[in-house]
This record gives C-alpha cells, sequence and structure tokens, in this order.
C-alpha cells in the first residue's frame, strides 16, 4: 500500500466554493515535502492538461497520478453521454500520464439536490431514489464506466459522497446490487461512511470484495453531534470541520489499516482533509496526517 494526498487537501474542491487556491506546482511540493508518493488530479485545468507536460511535473517531484474525481449527474438521463465524454476526456490524460495507476473516481454530482445537501449525515429511506430512479442512476454509471473502459481502458470506481444520492450504507448495497462488478468498483471513503451513518471498519469488511480505491477521511463526531443539532446542511458541517485530521476523530485508522492488510489490498490509500480557505495550513494538515499514518506504522 502506498500513500497518497489530493489537491482537496488544499481547498481544489469540486463545489467550486469561494477562496484563493494555491498554484499546482506548490499544491505538488508541498505534497511531496509532507511526504506522499501519489496525488489525484483535482478538477479539470487545475494541472496541466497536456499529458506529456503533466507526467514531466510530476516525474519532477517522483509522484504518482493515482486517479481523479469526475461528478456525474446520473439521475438525469439527459446527462450521461456529456459525463460520459468528460471522464473520456480525463482518463485519456491519465492513460498518457501515468498508465499503471490510472482510474477514474466517478461520483454522483454532488451538493446539486436541495434535500439531500440540507440533510446530509442525517438521511431518511423518504429522502432517498425509488427503484426506478435507482436503476436509471445506476445505469447511468455502468454507461459512463463502460465508455471509459472501452475507450481508454482504464477502470472506473464509485466514490459514496455525502450531499450526493449515494450516501448511507443501504445506498452503496443498492448501487452495487445494481451494476456489473466487471465494469464498477468501489472508491470506499472512511469518512463519508460514517458519516453517512455508518461505521467504516464494518463497510470495509462488508465491501471488501469490490473495493478497488480507498480514502482516509477522519471524521469528528462532536461537530456532527452539533451539526446535527444545528441542522447544518453539508458545506456548513465542512466549514465547521467536521472531516478533521486524522487521528483527531472517530475512526480508528490502525484497525482500518489492519483490515485492508487482512484482505491484502494493494491499491493506493489516498488522504483527504477537506481544507477551505481560512481553515489553517493545508501543508502543514498534510505533514501531520503523514506523520500520524506513519505512527501507527503505515
Amino acid at each position: 500500500m502506498r500513500i497518497a494526498n489530493a489537491p482537496c487537501s488544499w481547498g481544489v474542491l469540486e463545489f467550486g466554493l469561494d477562496g484563493q487556491i494555491d498554484h499546482y506546482s506548490k499544491v505538488l511540493d508541498e505534497m511531496t515535502e509532507t511526504g506522499y508518493n501519489g496525488t489525484e488530479l483535482g478538477d479539470w485545468g487545475f494541472m496541466p492538461t497536456d499529458p506529456k507536460e503533466l507526467s514531466q511535473e510530476l516525474q519532477n517531484r517522483e509522484l504518482h497520478l493515482v486517479g481523479a474525481f469526475v461528478p456525474v449527474n446520473f439521475i438525469d438521463k439527459n446527462c450521461h453521454k456529456a459525463g460520459a465524454e468528460n471522464a473520456v476526456r480525463i482518463a485519456s490524460l491519465l492513460k498518457e500520464a501515468d498508465p499503471e495507476n490510472a482510474r477514474i473516481v466517478l461520483s454522483d454530482d454532488n451538493g446539486k439536490n436541495k434535500t439531500r445537501t440540507s440533510n446530509a449525515g442525517r438521511i431518511k429511506p423518504h429522502h432517498g431514489l425509488n427503484d426506478s430512479d435507482m436503476t436509471r442512476f445506476s445505469k447511468g454509471v455502468e454507461y459512463v464506466a463502460k465508455e471509459v473502459l472501452d475507450q481508454t481502458g482504464v477502470i472506473s470506481v464509485f466514490h459514496h459522497h455525502c450531499a450526493g444520492f449515494i450516501e448511507t450504507p443501504e445506498e452503496i448495497e443498492k448501487l452495487l446490487n445494481k451494476t456489473d462488478e466487471k465494469l464498477v468498483s468501489l472508491c470506499f471513503d472512511t469518512g463519508h461512511f460514517e458519516f453517512g451513518g455508518g461505521n467504516a471498519l464494518q463497510g470495509l469488511r462488508h465491501f471488501s470484495d469490490r473495493i478497488k480505491h480507498v480514502h482516509f477521511k477522519d471524521f469528528d463526531k462532536k461537530i456532527y453531534e452539533t451539526a446535527l443539532e444545528d441542522e447544518m446542511n453539508y458545506f456548513d458541517s465542512v466549514r465547521n470541520g467536521v472531516f478533521c485530521e486524522l487521528g483527531n476523530g472517530s475512526i480508528s485508522f490502525d484497525l482500518i489499516y489492519q483490515e485492508l492488510q487482512n484482505q491484502k489490498y494493494d491499491g493506493w490509500i489516498v488522504v483527504e482533509q477537506d481544507v477551505l480557505p481560512g481553515m489553517g495550513s493545508p501543508k502543514a494538515s498534510a505533514y501531520r496526517n503523514r506523520e500520524y499514518l506513519r505512527s501507527i506504522g503505515i
């Protein structure tokens, strides 16, 4: 298992929130300086989109490109074709820049549905998709994953995510049951799994046969309880630090790591801590996160 980080830990978020972000060169430099061996791509255009230039920037820092987060509005069938075209474009870049580690991390177009965004962390069955909608959603995920695989040879994993339609353990189960395991694997995110109402260690065991990518994100239960009491939406919960530095939350990463070893997982672990502008120093947080992982033997 090798350890990567992601641009979201430097405030490069797919939600387009306000705030100044650092240039990609500074982010990549700081990833290397704090002890990481890989990075995800971040938003399209954040890093160079010319594969030779991107590959050179990564090689200069001895970093691998371990995936790219691609949100698609899967609930709307009219968005599937455009979503597939975008995913193929990104997969083609990954394949040229780092073919060994290329993978597309598909997700719902999170944060766009008011009900799901307002109720993140407290989703009830009536907030979810009915069977017909879930089937359409799942077919969209399959379609995009198949287009990516057929056109580029790159595999796809699906990232369950709070403020989207696949948040709770039950919703993850439904999606996986409705998708072909040869096309759609799972990106298991520890923090989003707990925020969505699950236990990360139990989830890791339950979904072990579909997991091909792992995000290490911690979860602050006290902030979560405050978010519930104050009925915060997803973005306010993140701004208040519900995804805290590794080791400061409720997730036992030593047990998570042991379980991954037991499963003989040999993929990447990507550290993610959504650091928004004004929340402190991304580099300092990245360093502390890496030191914490070293303290538990990773």
